[in-house]
């Protein structure tokens, strides 16, 4: 099976009472065939930091059961109890085995200990759609991904993307807890 880059989003939220707007547009996108959810998960870490996880996407339920608890494996969280953890375990063992590892510990992240006690998140695994065409042109051209990441609109001030107001109130909505 063919697939198109795969990026984890963590979306920070100070109550557990998700609203649809998120869901709304993440739909949206789908629709458009930008990208695809392969799999989300809500959490609540309470105040001693234990955590409560529910599925949250807008998959089909044929779609839900085609991928399983994704998010689930990829951050070290077992659902199905015991028999869950056992499966990742020996997906991860047989992978392994086949000489593909997907973190050294010096590059592991911790997504759940990013998680501030007394808040809610939600996991989005996603398809990127809109990339294949260009990852199979760097492909046949030869090339490869050396590095990727999203830049801070603090970073956009120095090369005049963004006046220093208007990166300091992205910055300040998208990257940290309110107030």
């Amino acid at each position: 099976m063919a697939i198109g880059p795969v990026q984890l989003i963590v979306l920070g939220f100070p109550e557990p009472n998700f609203h649809g707007e998120v869901i709304a547009e993440l739909e949206r996108l789908k629709l458009s065939d930008t990208i695809k959810v392969i799999d989300a998960l809500a959490l609540y870490k309470d105040d001693d930091g234990e955590l409560e996880a529910m599925h949250l996407s807008n998959l089909t339920d044929e779609e839900a059961v085609e991928v399983g608890s994704k998010v689930g494996a990829l951050i070290g969280l077992g659902f199905d109890g015991e028999e869950g953890m056992d499966a990742g375990a020996r997906a991860g063992a047989e992978a392994a085995a086949d000489g593909i590892s997907a973190f050294t510990d010096a590059e592991a992240w911790d997504v759940l200990e990013e998680i501030p006690n007394g808040s809610a998140a939600a996991l989005v695994l996603i398809e990127h759609h809109w990339a294949v065409g260009l990852r199979d042109a760097l492909i046949g051209a030869g090339g490869y991904r050396i590095s990727d990441g999203f830049i801070s609109p603090l970073d956009l001030i120095g090369i005049g993307l963004l006046s220093a107001e208007e990166a300091a109130e992205q910055h300040a909505a998208t990257s940290s807890a309110p107030a």
